[in-house]
């Protein structure tokens, strides 16, 4: 057997092969399916594409009503679902939150008939219909309030947008809402969609595979990353400001919140979108303070680091996006998490095609052969200093 060299993270080793979402890092190029992402944000929805990236091609109309039509009738939560979400502590998490919520589903849809298409279109719809609901309940239960009921006469966009406060969202909010779910649908094999394989490779239930990605999404290195922009732009305060705190993190050899990408080397064609997108926003609602802060620090970045391929990511922009919604900063990543559920649905579907479970080796570096040591004979490390000091 051949072992390949070490390479921390995995970085550069294929994983598993896959026809569902395609990256060029060196031209900025996303694609879903073959469909640059830049056609899909123009011209489709968040629910049409997550058929897309599902079920592998564009739905018909016919197909797509129906698609949507069960996802509206499966929104709401079970009763125990949401008593469960009032023992959870107003300090927690959202996506502690989430994580738990969604493995939780798996109680009450415990059947696993893997081969069954009836039963993974059913986990399909439940999930994605679910997901919103269950962030927007926890938002305000964490309150003191009761949850929203869903909608049925509002798409998928507006309705999770009504269900934080119970207004009725305007339908430019909306529609760019729609959009930022579909850009963060789906990025090839990510951290979390990694950890969706990984757990669906060893053919447990569908919504122990989301719970997992979700636990790995909410890591500041991941899907976290989108709030700490949020707080290094207020901790910048001000466009004067930029460049001593860009020089400090320099100096320091600190990461820049937003900016740089294991794939991209030069600007991430989400956050491109996603800056015309805070441009609409700022235009109808008010320019925000911390937009003209990004935009210089993006400008510095640019100039002191953009030979090294340091360019803004998807999370650098979508945060202020957010923000001007009205959405807390601790909900910014289960919106992540609202949007790939698409995607690592899409990875489950095709893990489940050609299933083989993961088990990958390691380069030991440990001792060998080393003796036990009867308890009593055994020193404790402050000891054994203390012993090396006298006998010098």
């Amino acid at each position: 057997m051949t072992f390949c060299e070490y390479r921390p993270g995995l970085e550069g080793i294929p994983a598993t092969q896959s026809s569902i979402s395609f990256v060029d890092g060196q031209r900025g190029i996303l694609e879903y399916r073959g469909i640059n992402i830049e056609e899909l944000a123009q011209h489709s929805t968040f629910l049409e594409t997550s058929y897309l990236l599902i079920y592998g091609s564009l739905p018909s109309q016919e197909e797509l009503a129906e698609f949507e039509h069960e996802i509206r009738f499966h929104r709401r939560l079970k009763y125990r679902i949401r008593d469960m979400m009032k023992c959870f502590p107003e300090s927690g998490h959202p996506m502690d939150a989430l994580q738990a919520c969604a493995a939780a589903l798996g109680l009450f849809y415990s059947r696993r008939a893997l081969d069954n298409p009836d039963y993974i279109r059913a986990a399909v719809v439940r999930l994605l219909a679910k997901i919103p609901t269950m962030v927007a309940a926890f938002q305000m239960m964490r309150k003191g309030n009761d949850p929203i009921q869903p909608r049925d006469d509002l798409d998928y966009a507006a309705n999770f947008l009504y269900m934080l406060n119970e207004q009725e969202p305007d339908p430019l909010a909306a529609r760019i809402f729609d959009i930022c779910l579909t850009l963060h649908a789906e990025h090839t094999i990510n951290a979390s969609t990694f950890s969706a394989m990984v757990t669906a490779s060893t053919l447990t239930d569908p919504y122990a595979v989301i719970a997992s990605a979700v636990g790995t999404l909410a890591g500041p290195l991941h899907g976290g990353a989108n709030e700490e922009v949020i707080e290094m732009l207020e901790e910048i305060g001000s466009i004067e400001n930029v460049e001593p705190y860009l020089e400090s993190c320099i100096q320091r050899k600190a990461k820049i919140m937003g900016f740089g990408h294991r794939v991209y080397k030069v600007k991430d064609p989400r956050a491109t979108i996603l800056q015309e997108l805070a441009e609409q926003l700022f235009e109808k609602f008010g320019r925000d303070h911390y937009y003209d802060i990004a935009i210089t620090l993006e400008k510095a970045v640019e100039e002191r680091l953009g030979h090294k391929g340091i360019y803004p990511n998807v999370d650098f922009y979508s945060g202020l996006v957010y923000r001007k919604m009205g959405i807390p900063t601790d909900l910014f990543t289960p919106v992540f998490a609202i949007a790939r559920v698409a995607g690592w649905l899409a990875h489950w579907k095709e893990q489940l095609n050609e299933n083989r479970i993961f088990r990958p080796t390691q380069i030991y570096t440990g001792m060998r052969g080393t003796p036990y040591v009867p308890i009593e004979k055994r020193q404790s490390e402050q000891d054994q200093q203390l012993l090396n000091l006298v006998t010098g």
